[in-house]
């Protein structure tokens, strides 16, 4: 939220270097000092808007200040006096200079606007609301009055009532392009995507050559998984100013949630030039090598991100996962035990650890870390199928099937869930429970006929189990 405009010179497309600007503070300090104030009034107030408009904020207030002393009751001065102290983070002082103005002049809805603006910097944001709807009883169609009181509400993620008040400054100005910027803001924060695609693109309508509108569109496209209209708006955002990160970062996500691999990687490597201190985007052109196969760049990179960032869980069970590919399986365990003790919730990196131990055939290590994962998520079928499966080659057969009836609660259709419990109820000599869980298997599944079959060749040419698999068919 800015301080009301409307105390800027309205001929303020004229441009004045810092040198004519300078020359013109001098003079008004020289009518000043030689008594000569009064009969250059004009003068020394243009001035004092042009330091406002070009921030010599220190000289402004020193004239403003000299300015009242002959004209003590002029509301303007007074007020452009808080401008100056406010935006010199006097928030007190200037509070107390839009006071005064208000006092001279208590019906002008400027003094309310900006006072409006002091008291939220105080926060006094109560007194603020007030203050911007006292201004709307003078003034009830003043478009920037509304926009002050959405960003009021945004400041404070209140984003439904900031929609209400941005919503009625576009209905009064239609081309009011902040409005729209920051409804498009709220909408996203609101998880109204759509709403918000509309109000960036009504911001580009109106100011198609600014890079943060087609940023922002493209966020919108990404989080609603329209990859390529985000590429299409990152590119443009890149157009438009080819050193923002965070425009190439994005664009490179979304280059390789398309496939679009190589691009992905040139986007990242970009942003990594811009931002060389970003753990992110190392971890993200980590992502994509891994996904090209690409595992010892990919371990460099994330190696590179945990030098950046040496809690970084992710960075850690990604560059474990590389390890773990390339047969390192010492490093891979390593880095999963890291990433087990950065964080309160390491779920995957127990289940990737316990995979790891699965495969090197440390079966009991491999059981406890299923465990722990499934002590972190009771309902993580991973974890209970792959502990079922393990308990099942050690030969616990009992402990297996509570296993692949945890599975099945999770996954009642879980067509290998019952055929595990079948193979089980036949090794235990449970053969009506068996037969039971195999109706039920080739109910969900017929296919697992051939696997039965292959797995149980002795028991192809049974009447018995004939009879079942034709019930099956």
């Amino acid at each position: 939220m800015s301080l009301s405009e409307d105390y800027l010179n309205d001929n303020f497309d004229e441009y004045y270097d810092d040198e004519e600007i300078k020359i013109r503070i001098k003079n008004s300090n020289e009518y000043i000092n030689n008594g000569r104030l009064l009969s250059n009034i004009e003068y020394i107030e243009e001035t004092i808007q042009i330091c406002l408009e070009y921030d010599y904020l220190e000289e402004g207030l020193s004239l403003t200040d000299s300015a009242l002393s002959v004209t003590p009751f002029n509301s303007e001065l007074w007020q452009l006096k808080g401008i100056f102290l406010n935006n010199s983070f006097q928030f007190e002082e200037a509070y107390n200079c839009f006071r005064k103005s208000l006092s001279l002049n208590p019906n002008d809805v400027e003094s309310y606007i900006n006072i409006s603006i002091a008291e939220d910097n105080l926060g006094m944001f109560d007194d603020a609301v007030e203050s911007l709807k006292k201004a709307l009883t003078f003034e009830p169609n003043n478009e920037e009055i509304y926009f002050n009181l959405g960003i009021l509400f945004e400041k404070r993620e209140r984003f439904d009532e900031a929609i209400y008040y941005l919503k009625q400054a576009v209905k009064i100005d239609h081309g009011y392009i902040e409005a729209w910027y920051e409804l498009g803001y709220c909408y996203e924060n609101s998880d109204r995507l759509h709403e918000a695609l509309n109000a960036y693109e009504e911001f580009i309508n109106n100011d198609p050559d600014n890079f943060t509108g087609w940023y922002n569109k493209g966020i919108v496209h990404l989080r609603l998984e329209q990859w390529e209209k985000a590429i299409n708006s990152f590119e443009l955002a890149i157009a438009l100013k080819d050193d923002f990160s965070s425009s190439w970062f994005n664009c490179g996500y979304s280059y390789a949630k398309v496939g679009r691999f190589t691009e992905a990687l040139n986007s990242y490597k970009k942003a990594y030039e811009l931002d060389p201190n970003d753990e992110t985007i190392l971890f993200n052109m980590g992502q994509t090598y891994e996904e090209l196969e690409n595992y010892q760049q990919a371990i460099k990179c994330y190696t590179e991100a945990i030098n950046l960032d040496t809690e970084y869980y992710e960075a850690y069970l990604s560059r474990g996962y590389c390890y773990d590919a390339i047969g390192k399986f010492q490093l891979a365990l390593r880095d999963f035990n890291k990433a087990i003790s950065l964080t309160s919730n390491p779920e995957d990196a127990w289940f990737a650890k316990a995979d790891l131990e699965y495969s090197l055939g440390q079966l009991n290590e491999s059981v406890l870390s299923f465990q722990k994962a499934i002590d972190l998520n009771n309902n993580n079928f991973g974890a209970w199928y792959k502990l079922a499966e393990t308990y099942f080659e050690m030969g616990k057969w009992i402990e297996a099937l509570k296993a692949f009836d945890e599975c099945i609660r999770i996954k009642p259709n879980h067509a290998n869930s019952y055929y595990g419990k079948a193979k089980i109820n036949f090794l235990l000599s449970q053969t009506q429970e068996a037969i039971e869980c195999l109706k039920k298997t080739f109910e969900l599944d017929p296919s697992i006929k051939n696997d039965f079959t292959r797995d149980y060749p002795e028991v192809k040419t049974s009447k018995l189990f004939t009879k079942l698999l034709d019930d099956n068919k």
